[in-house]
C-alpha cells in the first residue's frame, strides 16, 4: 500500500463563505477567517490506497487479494475489471485538535465544512495521483454503507480496511465498532476503471439525502436484484 501524506491544502475562502453563508465584510467573516487561517496552518489531508487484483467472482460475492466482498452491485460492476485500488482519504486527524468551545455549534459547523474542504482536496489528489501513475482512464467507485443498506452493507468497511492495509497507522483513520470512520470527514472504498458511468446513488431509495449526485435508476436497481 502506499499512503500520500504530503497533500497541499490552501482553502478557498470565498468558496468556503459561500457553503457556509458567511457575508463578506462583518463580524462572522472576520471570525471565519481566523478559523480558516487557523485550520489551514495545521490541516494535513492524506490519503493511502493499495493495487490489488481480483482473485475469483460468485454470483453476488468478488474476492480481492484473498478478502472476499458480497455485493452483487460491487460484482457487477467489478465484471470486466482485474486491477482495482482500495483506498481511504482523509480530512487528516489535525483538523479534530483545532479547539473551539463545545457551545460554539456556527464555529464548529464552520469547522466541519472546512474539514469537508479538506478531504475533497485529499480525494482530488488521490484520483489525479492513480490517474497519473497508472494511466487510468474513466473510474469509478464505491463504498460500504453507500446506496440502499444492502447495495454493499457497511459492515464491510472491515474488511476494506483490511484490505487496504495499516490504515491508523499511515494516515490515522480509525474505524469504529459501528463501522465508522473518525475523523467524520473521511470515505474509503474500491475505485476501478469502468466504460460506464455509475454512482451509488443510483441504488438508493432516500429522496432527501442531501449528499445525492444522482437520481434513483429504477432499471439499475432491478437489474442487481436477486432474481
Amino acid at each position: 500500500m502506499q499512503a500520500i501524506t504530503d497533500i497541499p491544502f490552501e482553502p478557498d475562502a470565498g468558496s468556503l463563505m459561500k457553503t457556509v453563508h458567511v457575508e463578506p465584510n462583518t463580524q462572522d467573516a472576520g471570525e471565519f477567517e481566523d478559523l480558516l487561517k487557523t485550520a489551514a496552518a495545521v490541516g494535513s489531508p492524506k490519503a493511502l490506497y493499495r493495487e490489488c487484483f481480483i482473485d475469483a467472482r460468485g454470483d453476488d460475492t468478488v474476492r480481492i487479494n484473498g478478502i472476499t466482498f458480497t455485493s452483487r452491485a460491487l460484482r457487477m460492476n467489478l465484471d470486466k475489471v482485474e486491477r482495482v485500488f482500495p483506498f481511504v482519504a482523509t480530512c487528516g486527524t489535525e483538523l479534530d485538535q483545532v479547539t473551539l468551545p463545545a457551545t460554539d455549534f456556527l464555529k464548529q459547523f464552520w469547522l466541519d465544512a472546512i474539514k469537508a474542504a479538506a478531504l475533497a482536496t485529499a480525494t482530488k489528489h488521490l484520483n489525479e495521483h492513480l490517474a497519473r501513475r497508472f494511466r487510468l482512464g474513466k473510474t469509478i467507485c464505491m463504498s460500504p454503507g453507500s446506496g440502499d443498506v444492502d447495495v454493499w452493507p457497511i459492515q464491510q468497511q472491515r474488511d476494506l480496511f483490511a484490505l487496504a492495509g495499516d490504515v491508523k497507522g499511515l494516515i490515522g483513520v480509525e474505524l469504529t465498532e459501528s463501522f465508522l470512520m473518525i475523523p467524520n470527514k473521511t470515505v474509503s472504498g474500491i475505485r476501478f476503471p469502468s466504460e460506464v458511468d455509475f454512482r451509488t446513488c443510483q441504488l438508493c431509495h432516500r429522496d432527501n439525502c442531501p449528499g445525492r449526485s444522482a437520481p434513483f435508476d429504477k432499471n439499475l436497481w432491478e437489474s442487481v436484484q436477486h432474481e
